[in-house]
């Protein structure tokens, strides 16, 4: 098997459905490859996606494991040579995992691959980052970012144009192939959030690349859920924006970052 294709839905059967017909619609010729579904015990009824397509896998989980943790339980049904991470919430353009898929097989030093994300209305979303300082997270969602605008946007990236193949400290975890040999799965003390930086430290730390290739290209409806609300009500109003920061907590707690 090549490629196994792992998507956790919670809550998100829209999505999910539409992320599917863009699979299905994807160029995988010279290519097995298998589609995962993990439910995290969303309530949703993905029956009617597996009468559509009798190949679909579908894993229905018991509890909510979060985003590492549902990928974990779809990554143990896994047989593919290559795992491709993909949110519920974006569309893959028709060659874009052929594309990811060619370059790490061309590339034997590269670990992780990840493409340019697009919004829904086509303009350019964010997706590759340097590793966060401790006070990063501050910068992005108070309004000392303004005035520290040069160590808020270096840590998004915005001095390059985003269609150069380049090494980067991490890539957004909404689409993220990921060579199977080896790879231990995510870290579920990060229920959501931070999840997908922690993979990509655990891959430079072992010396094996993180790449952003923008000619693979998908596109991402993403939310922010966490940052809905301004930063001084967020905490107390919203679930997301804990556990963002709980995760933010474990991450440097984990690296023993200090600054």
């Amino acid at each position: 098997m090549d490629i196994s294709i792992i998507i956790v839905n919670y809550k998100s059967r829209e999505k999910t459905a539409k992320c599917l017909e863009s699979l299905f619609a994807s160029d995988f010729s010279g290519l097995q490859h298998e589609i995962i579904v993990v439910d995290n015990a969303s309530g949703d009824d993905l029956k009617v996606f597996q009468i559509k397509h009798p190949e679909l896998k579908i894993i229905y989980s018991q509890n909510n494991l979060g985003m590492g943790g549902g990928n974990n339980l779809g990554l143990k049904q896994a047989r593919g040579e290559f795992i491709l991470i993909l949110n519920p919430d974006t569309e893959v353009y028709p060659d874009a995992i052929k594309i990811l898929h060619s370059y790490l097989v061309n590339h034997p030093d590269v670990y992780i691959a990840g493409p340019k994300l697009l919004n829904p209305d086509k303009t350019l979303q964010l997706s590759c980052s340097q590793f966060p300082k401790i006070y990063t997270p501050i910068l992005r969602r108070t309004f000392l970012g303004d005035y520290f605008k040069k160590s808020r946007d270096s840590f998004m990236m915005t001095d390059f144009d985003h269609e150069e193949i380049r090494e980067v400290d991490w890539l957004m975890g909404s689409c993220l192939m990921i060579r199977a040999h080896e790879w231990e799965g995510f870290d579920e003390r990060f229920f959501m959030y931070f999840e997908d930086i922690d993979v990509c430290r655990r891959a430079w730390r072992f010396e094996k690349k993180v790449i952003y290739n923008p000619q693979a290209v998908v596109i991402h409806d993403h939310a922010r859920e966490s940052a809905k609300n301004p930063w001084y009500i967020a905490p107390f109003s919203d679930k997301l924006t804990r556990e963002h920061i709980k995760s933010w907590i474990k991450y440097f707690w984990k690296w023993k970052i200090r600054k």
